[in-house]
């Protein structure tokens, strides 16, 4: 079935986003005009099912609209795809029967912000291990204390899903998945995002000091290490193939900025005809552009296997991880070749390819990093290293 073009994300408010990216970018401010046009158009509940009052989107639907959103503004579309990511995983989860994730959609529902709290600085086994402590409560509840890094949305989240590790059993370590309410308090968020690109999505360092999560917010208690368990691959499908959506935005923007440059630029020695004229440029153009229109067929595959609930087996997280690999390292290489071919104004801060260049580069720190996909196909295709 292919992806219906939905009305959520309307040229004229994708051209409003637009038209602030680069000033929310120039002050590193959050966009929270964005967000108020995102919440009015109903978008933050695209993955609400309509019985509770939402969008009823597809996973392959949303990952049309963040190309779209991305193509606008990168570091809005990065921001509002962490809580896009936690909804989504609430649906997909419910579309199979589970319906451990239920209070998110609702929350969603009724306007909560959510963000995803999982990253932390120097764990690199991700989701299969945590610095963060979770020390289990007698009404069995837990509460939190860790460290979360590049918590997208964080002048605005009012939930954060996040995870940490209960040792009060020696001998059954376990990793406990939970939501956390922002006005429950033990959260500090720093005022600490100044970075090089994706700046208005402010995804400042959250320490959890106790942070409480009530029993009922309390979803997964998994064993340290890689799981089978469902909430795991919908936790993957929806964050990679989003995540891939936003990027392959980015590409799409910067070969229409390599188009309107070549078409815009003389050139004296070929008397005064344009770039378009020239072979070479034509040449690099091209090149990107065939790079890029390889990616968007590829996410709405995999997107719709996920909706549809495809039977990949074993070779679902290769899959995951290789889309975003791929995705994010090609919208590098576009923006690369559309900066080739757009002279020395690129390369001032306030141009918008320039921006692009300096958003883009975020995609090699998002998990599956480049060393861990690798590993990940690796392991698929020729088992594991032998100890």
């Amino acid at each position: 079935m292919a992806a219906t073009r939905t009305a959520v994300l309307g040229e004229h408010l994708l051209a409003r986003i637009a038209e602030r990216a680069p000033l929310h970018d120039k002050a590193n401010t959050f966009p929270h005009d964005d967000l108020s046009d995102l919440v009015a158009a109903g978008y933050l509940r695209a993955f609400v099912p309509e019985r509770l009052g939402g969008l009823g989107l597809t996973l392959e639907q949303v990952a049309d609209e963040q190309v779209r959103l991305g193509a606008a503004a990168p570091a809005t579309a990065l921001a509002v795809n962490m809580h896009l990511v936690v909804t989504g995983i609430a649906a997909a989860l419910a579309a199979r029967g589970d319906d451990a994730l239920e209070f998110v959609l609702e929350d969603a529902a009724r306007g909560e912000v959510f963000a995803f709290g999982n990253s932390e600085g120097g764990n690199d086994l991700v989701m299969f291990g945590s610095r963060t402590r979770a020390e289990p409560q007698p009404d069995g509840g837990y509460r939190y204390y860790g460290t979360k890094i590049f918590t997208s949305l964080s002048p605005v989240w009012t939930r954060l899903a996040t995870f940490g590790r209960d040792d009060s059993n020696p001998d059954d370590p376990r990793l406990v998945h939970a939501v956390v309410s922002r006005e429950d308090g033990g959260i500090e968020v720093r005022d600490d995002w100044d970075t090089l690109g994706m700046r208005a999505s402010q995804s400042c360092t959250t320490v959890l000091d106790g942070a409480y999560a009530r029993p009922e917010r309390v979803y997964r208690s998994l064993p340290p290490g890689p799981s089978a368990d469902p909430f795991i691959f919908a936790l993957f499908a929806t964050f990679e193939i989003l995540l891939a959506a936003v990027y392959t935005g980015i590409g799409q923007r910067a070969v229409e900025l390599a188009v309107a440059a070549a078409q815009r630029r003389t050139s004296m020695k070929n008397d005064g005809r344009t770039y378009a004229q020239d072979p070479d440029i034509r040449w690099k153009i091209a090149t990107a552009a065939i790079a890029q229109d390889g990616m968007l067929p590829q996410i709405r595959s995999l997107a719709r296997d996920v909706d549809e609930r495809a039977d990949h087996g074993s070779q679902w997280f290769p899959q995951l991880v290789g889309l975003k690999v791929r995705a994010t390292e090609n919208a590098r290489f576009v923006v690369d070749q559309a900066l080739r071919v757009s002279g020395g104004g690129s390369y001032f801060s306030g141009n918008e390819l320039g921006r692009l260049y300096r958003d883009v580069l975020a995609g090699i720190f998002h998990p599956s990093d480049d060393e861990s996909a690798h590993a990940t196909v690796a392991n698929a295709l020729l088992g594991p290293i032998e100890r």
